[in-house]
């Protein structure tokens, strides 16, 4: 199930420059705010061919999209199943071993870490802990650390770190999810695994090269020194330059990239560029709650606001993906519309998602 064109050349506006007008002066108004760190915005409608994008004239163009890396782990585990390497009911264990799994999950006196499937890890529903912002046995949390200062780890760090915490409920329990970064190291250390190559290997191969995303490459550790060339991020009005965290997160949140680069592989994912375009229902088919008003589906996102919060007008859904950068990156069906946006905050989390909803409200129509 790709996604089909609701808006044809027919009936579409001939001249856009009063509605890109109107989107420039909603992202200067943003780029203005004292929160704000750096403003990158792009957006697409290509069933009829129109894109805009803007940035202040002082932004660097590349950013950390942080957790919207997951969408690309999710391309890849899919193109993974497509070549007969894994199915997604397989259960953890079986490609990554007890070594990696014994302990992972323990709940009501049971352990469950044997039976963790590739598909609850990829929808948030393996009850896993989240070694990033749950809290330890102290109450301390990892995010709340790299707040006082940065700091590394590796994806062993994080298992261990997770396994220390408890569990929030059995896997694949009806009705349950919790929003895991655990999840999406196991997955990267998956990909490594069944496709004999590392994560970084990976999606230069399997993503950035077949779709010429030349400004778009994992952060990591050998990446240091490009740390200057990425847009900044605040934590309310302070700097907040982590790039020793920035470059631990992997598969769970440490792609850097550029809003038309980003806009270029969401139209790609949603139309079956990447993986089998009949996928996507499977990731759509079930919304579980993460944090009001977000939804998980199987690895994606699903941000909706309610009638009550928006009684002018019904608001459009949105499918994509966050990060806590404060970047977004979401495909609003109703319009054919494609947008990423960046503010770099990562305190007020919802800032970037106002400014995403106004833009996509004045974005050209038929």
């Amino acid at each position: 199930m790709a996604w089909l064109c609701r808006v044809h050349h027919d009936g579409f506006m001939t001249d856009t420059s009063k509605a890109e007008a109107k989107l420039a002066a909603i992202a200067e108004r943003y780029a203005a705010k004292p929160t704000s760190s750096h403003v990158n915005v792009a957006m697409s409608i290509p069933c009829v061919g129109w894109e805009w994008s803007w940035r202040e004239p002082s932004a660097p163009a590349p950013y950390f999209i942080a957790s919207t890396t997951k969408l690309f782990t999710v391309a890849i585990v899919l193109q993974l199943r497509a070549e007969g390497k894994l199915a997604l009911t397989d259960p953890v264990v079986k490609h990554l071993g007890d070594d990696t799994m014994t302990g992972l999950h323990s709940f009501g006196g049971r352990d469950y870490s044997r039976e963790i499937t590739i598909e609850q890890l990829l929808a948030h529903t393996s009850g896993l802990p989240d070694y990033f912002e749950g809290k330890r046995a102290d109450g301390s949390t990892l995010f709340a650390d790299i707040v006082k200062a940065d700091r590394t780890w590796d994806p062993e760090f994080a298992l261990a770190s997770a396994k220390d915490m408890t569990p929030h409920f059995a896997p694949g329990t009806p009705g349950k999810a919790l929003y895991s970064d655990t999840n999406y190291q196991l997955l990267g250390t998956l990909i490594e695994v069944v496709g004999e190559q590392a994560y970084r290997d990976a999606l230069q191969a399997r993503i950035f090269e077949p779709l010429g995303l030349s400004e778009t490459y994992l952060y990591d550790h050998s990446t240091h020194d490009r740390f200057g060339e990425i847009a900044s991020m605040k934590y309310g009005k302070e700097p907040f330059p982590i790039p020793q965290a920035m470059a631990s997160f992997g598969a769970d949140g440490s792609i850097v990239s550029t809003a038309p680069e980003q806009v270029a592989f969401l139209e790609a994912f949603m139309n079956g560029r990447l993986f089998p375009a009949a996928d996507l229902h499977e990731l759509t088919a079930q919304w579980r709650r993460i944090f009001y008003p977000l939804q998980y589906g199987t690895g994606i996102m699903r941000f909706a606001l309610p009638r009550f919060m928006s009684p002018f007008q019904a608001a459009p859904e949105f499918i994509g993906h966050s990060g806590a950068s404060g970047a977004v990156l979401f495909h609003v069906p109703a319009q054919d519309l494609y947008v990423a946006a960046y503010v770099g905050q990562v305190k007020q989390r919802s800032m970037v998602y106002q400014l995403m909803s106004y833009l996509a409200n004045k974005a050209p129509r038929a």
